[in-house]
């Protein structure tokens, strides 16, 4: 049985401590009035994305020239604070999008890890049942990372925050587009249809582990398993389904103007490649404490292969997506690409480097593949890669040009990084970290590449 090392312990508390006092100074850093974002904006006025919001997003130049030309003070008087309410905002929303971010990147390993996990089984899989423990841990963060993502939709589905455009009755009042979506598009809904893929995931991990361990325990291991098959395939089908529609109601409706047929497959892409990312990673922990001695090199390998060909998926998504909008030239579609590319161009062709060319330069040759160190290198690129596209993803549209990455988008990933950590490695106690009882446990402890 696994122990959980005592130093790994502390490591992932101090994590979770340090990321809480940060976010709640993030939170406490924010402005309360249009007098203090005025007088943040004046201490910028140098340099800073709040002065660039100003000019970029507000109306103050028009105010300024309204205000000589025709006399309208009052009219140039209420634009301004209208912008400056506007920026205020987008500064409220800054720690509350750093925590949804961060929070939606651990819990997409989770989830990923599931489907991936489920894809083993489905398909017989008869390399992989030594990596079932690692897994199972992995997924063990659904559960406290599901119930904090369903807090931080329900928050902003129902106007806690300023997330959800189309949470905002006044908004949607002047809106008649988001009028039309208002069907879908609404807090009850979102939070309901939440909580049913939720319930559904869960339900799935823990019935796959109960399985899982009375294949174990049981001599007739081919009920257990071919149990585990049925629900394992039903799972995939409603996964597919549920991580769309979660893709659409969780990301791609913080610009509710805009849509893309591709946007599910997308969210799936990075997904998957972080939560196989993920289990390379965790194995590699595992057996630099001395543990798993039953996955050699060719299992590495294997687990880089695929995170070399997810990471080309992703790239093969993003492109198709980008470039088709980017061709038709069609206003209300090519506007969330001009602005991500105008306000947020290094995160936004940063994260293809890190996403695409570094995968690509460092997991092309299959060498480098069985080498421990070089899988690791290229797996923390490649997860901070995805949480720079969740970054471009949600910030634009929530935060605008009043972005930066300082402490409340660090310290949310410190904080969810350690409790991630805990509650993966604690969850690895629990059993053997060896399925026995999988029918191909035999080929998969020989496997070579």
């Amino acid at each position: 049985m696994y122990t959980l090392p005592s130093k790994l312990k502390l490591f992932a508390i101090v994590l979770m401590v340090i990321g809480a006092l940060g976010i709640v100074t993030g939170f406490l850093s924010t402005p309360s009035t249009t007098a203090e974002v005025k007088e943040m904006m004046a201490s910028n006025h140098n340099g800073g994305h709040d002065t660039e919001a100003t000019h970029k997003g507000g109306h103050d130049e028009a105010a300024v020239t309204e205000s000589h030309d025709g006399g309208h003070v009052d009219e140039a008087a209420h634009d301004d604070e209208a912008h400056y309410e506007h920026v205020m905002h987008q500064m409220q929303n800054r720690p509350w999008s750093s925590l949804y971010i961060a929070s939606f990147l651990f819990f997409m390993i989770a989830l990923g890890a599931l489907a991936f996990y489920a894809i083993q089984i489905a398909s017989q899989a008869g390399w992989s049942p030594v990596l079932f423990r690692v897994m199972e841990g992995i997924t063990a963060y659904l559960i406290p990372g599901g119930i904090i993502m369903l807090i931080l939709v329900a928050l902003s589905a129902f106007n806690f925050n300023h997330l959800f455009v189309w949470a905002d009755p006044d908004v949607v009042a002047h809106d008649k587009l988001l009028q039309g979506k208002s069907g879908w598009l609404n807090g009850w809904g979102v939070t309901i249809r939440a909580a049913v893929f939720l319930i559904g995931w869960i339900a799935y991990r823990q019935y796959s582990l109960k399985l899982s361990r009375l294949q174990d325990e049981s001599e007739d291991r081919a009920k257990w398993f071919k149990k585990s098959f049925k629900v394992s395939a039903a799972f995939l089908v409603f996964f597919i389904y549920t991580e769309s529609v979660m893709s659409w109601d969780w990301l791609m409706s913080f610009d509710p103007h805009w849509f893309s047929t591709l946007y599910g497959w997308y969210v799936f892409a990075g997904m998957i490649v972080c939560a196989i990312t993920t289990i390379a990673l965790v194995t590699m922990v595992l057996k630099s404490q001395g543990h798993l001695e039953f996955v050699n090199d060719s299992h590495i390998h294997d687990l880089a292969k695929f995170m070399f060909g997810f990471s080309i998926f992703w790239t093969y998504l993003w492109f198709s997506q980008f470039m088709l909008i980017w061709y038709a030239n069609i206003p209300e579609e090519v506007t969330y690409f001009v602005t991500r590319i105008e306000d947020y161009k290094l995160p936004f062709f940063g994260m293809v480097v890190m996403n695409f060319v570094f995968p690509i330069l460092v997991l092309m040759n299959s060498d480098y593949k069985r080498v421990n160190w070089f899988v690791v290198m290229a797996g923390v690129i490649i997860l901070l890669g995805h949480w720079v596209d969740l970054f471009v993803m949600v910030m634009p549209a929530t935060v605008g040009t009043s972005w930066f990455i300082g402490i409340p988008e660090i310290s949310s990933v410190l904080f969810f990084l350690g409790l991630f950590i805990f509650v993966v490695f604690t969850a690895l106690t629990k059993a053997p970290l060896l399925a026995k009882g999988n029918p191909f446990i035999g080929e998969s402890k020989k496997f070579h590449y």
